[in-house]
């Protein structure tokens, strides 16, 4: 058996053996040429795809529309919203101004950024107003936590991290993630602390560090502490021989910091009565000033441990006003806030079905007001007075919970009598005028946002299908917003019925608006399908009207709403104007609907 060698030959060694063996066979006349080996980039086995097209901002929001929509989810706070929509609406569109004629903006000197900062005290809706703006203008939105990061060489996050994960929120398209939107809370907790001896390193480190991408830089998407970046590198480089430079520009991306900068009040305050002191001053106490943060200068945050150059790159500046009882009671009102929301979502989860009383939600949010954490108190007034509910009502028969003043008041007494009594005509009636209370209120609610829904989802709100989606709301543990879509989306399909009618059966027929509305609500009702109604239509419609037709030569019928409810009396109907009241209409054939 013959052995054969593994080692593998130089390629000099065998290009020396075919030399020799040639020269031997054919003499000098036959010599080995040499190929020159250059360098070039390994051919990649997909096929190189097309240079991408640079990739422009589709955003046509003014600031009033968006001013309208969070007014819709957000009590209050008129100031910030106006000054959030209008610059946030302001910095998209000069985005897409200046992409729609590039050459003409190519020898600007700078663009000043509208960099954001909100104070507020906790629970006033700031990271909730942020979130809902990201999710409106749907450009990619990171948030994070200044009190996570440190001066880079140091231990604790990038602050460039937050732009890096701007490029990952997008899917890791670059030019996308260009033009997000970066949200830093507590960044008040980065101000250098007053009674330190020396510098604060730390947090002047964290605001230095924020200085140049908050204006503009290039953020390299490759760093050493990602392994999984630098693997890609390596292996990108092995193939092509080429080292990709990879970063995204921060110019277009937009900064909004937040934080409840407690102790910022007694700054001005002391800065005011400085100014107040003298002949002729007049005297006042500037800690009686409910507004004392409205008067805030750039002096106040330097004063309060920020550097002048960080202060400076955040041009643009709200004040979140503290929420009164009264405002916690409209929040839990409103037919989207996520607290009434979640909590019905729990109880729908086991199968029950809860109404609250308007006196009940005004003793929560008073509960909550006395625990000084703004919006952030409901959750805990909510859950606090509904858990022994929660415990017991799922072991229980009970499908139906009137959450009233006297539940709220007195939950341990009110259980045990509703454990007693399940039964009782009492809840089923408190049950029903509850259910029929929240009807009303959603009525109010969406006919006071009549044109903007109306506009929103181009359908026309009318009184009855305002009515509809009031049910609808009231029956689905789900916001408003989605109610009108589910509407929109049944209307469409509705309105294509009489196309599939005239296709298939070569019968015009015309649903009228209440038709229309009456079709909507029995797919709410009966949790079906436009389509499902469809068959109902057919075994209802198709034989009478092509009696009609046969009879007439009338191809056009116009559908109401009495129509769709007694199609007998409406056929019936239509012969009897016709003069053939001695005609019947003959037994409906079993099969009626096409394949």
């Amino acid at each position: 058996m013959s052995e054969y060698s593994e080692k593998i030959p130089d390629p000099k060694e065998l290009e020396k053996e075919l030399s020799d063996f040639l020269a031997k066979k054919f003499g000098s006349s036959v010599k080995l040429a040499t190929p020159i080996v250059m360098p070039q980039t390994a051919k990649s086995d997909e096929v190189e795809a097309p240079p991408k097209n640079r990739k422009t901002i589709n955003f046509d929001l003014k600031p009033q529309d968006l001013v309208a929509y969070l007014d819709q989810y957000i009590v209050k706070q008129t100031a910030a919203k106006d000054t959030l929509a209008t610059k946030i609406c302001t910095h998209f569109n000069r985005i897409k101004h200046v992409q729609s004629a590039p050459d003409d903006f190519v020898d600007m000197v700078g663009i000043i950024k509208n960099n954001v900062l909100m104070l507020g005290s906790t629970g006033v809706g700031k990271t909730y107003m942020v979130r809902l703006i990201a999710k409106k203008i749907g450009v990619p939105f990171v948030k994070g936590d200044a009190t996570k990061f440190s001066e880079t060489g140091y231990v604790g996050g990038d602050v460039e991290d937050l732009v890096r994960d701007l490029v990952k929120e997008a899917d890791g398209d670059i030019e996308l993630a260009q033009y997000g939107i970066v949200y830093i809370d507590e960044i008040d907790k980065i101000a250098s602390s007053h009674n330190l001896i020396g510098a604060d390193v730390s947090r002047t480190g964290v605001q230095r560090a924020l200085l140049k991408p908050m204006e503009e830089t290039e953020v390299d998407l490759k760093v050493p502490h990602d392994p999984v970046s630098m693997l890609q590198e390596i292996d990108r480089f092995r193939k092509t021989g080429k080292k990709e430079k990879s970063s995204i520009n921060t110019k277009h991306i937009l900064f909004i910091m937040s934080g409840a900068f407690s102790g910022l009040d007694k700054i001005i305050s002391r800065r005011i009565a400085d100014q107040k002191i003298g002949f002729g001053a007049s005297i006042s106490d500037p800690s009686k000033d409910g507004d004392i943060l409205t008067k805030l200068k750039s002096e106040d945050l330097v004063e309060y441990g920020f550097e002048s150059e960080f202060v400076g790159r955040l041009p643009v500046r709200t004040i979140f006003e503290r929420l009164t009882e009264s405002d916690l009671c409209d929040i839990l009102k409103n037919p989207n806030n996520p607290i009434i929301l979640g909590k019905k979502l729990d109880f729908a989860a086991y199968g029950i079905d809860v109404k609250f009383q308007a006196e009940a939600l005004e003793e929560l949010a008073r509960r909550a007001y006395d625990e000084n954490t703004g919006a952030r108190g409901l959750v805990s007034a909510v859950e606090s007075a509904l858990l022994p509910f929660e415990k017991t009502l799922p072991s229980t028969t009970i499908t139906r919970f009137a959450a009233t003043r006297q539940v709220i008041d007195r939950p341990h007494e009110s259980l045990d009598d509703l454990l007693e009594r399940p039964e009782d005509e009492t809840f089923t009636q408190a049950f029903n005028q509850l259910a029929g209370e929240e009807i009303q209120r959603i009525v109010e609610y969406v006919t006071a946002n009549r044109k903007t829904f109306g506009d929103k989802y181009g359908i026309q709100l009318t009184d009855s299908r305002i009515e509809l989606a009031a049910n609808a709301y009231c029956r689905l543990v789900t916001d408003i917003e989605k109610v009108l879509k589910k509407i929109k989306s049944y209307y469409e399909e509705t309105k294509s019925i009489e196309l599939y009618f005239i296709k298939n059966h070569g019968i015009n027929i015309v649903l009228e608006e209440e038709a229309i509305d009456h079709i909507i609500g029995q797919c709410f009702s009966a949790r079906g399908t436009p389509e499902n109604y469809y068959r109902k239509l057919t075994a209802d419609f198709e034989h009478g009207l092509k009696l009609v037709r046969e009879k007439t030569g009338r191809t056009r019928f116009f559908i109401t709403r009495e129509a769709l409810e007694k199609p007998d009396d409406y056929i019936a109907d239509l012969l009897r104007k016709t003069g053939d009241d001695h005609l019947h209409l003959s037994p409906k054939p079993e099969n009626l609907l096409r394949d």
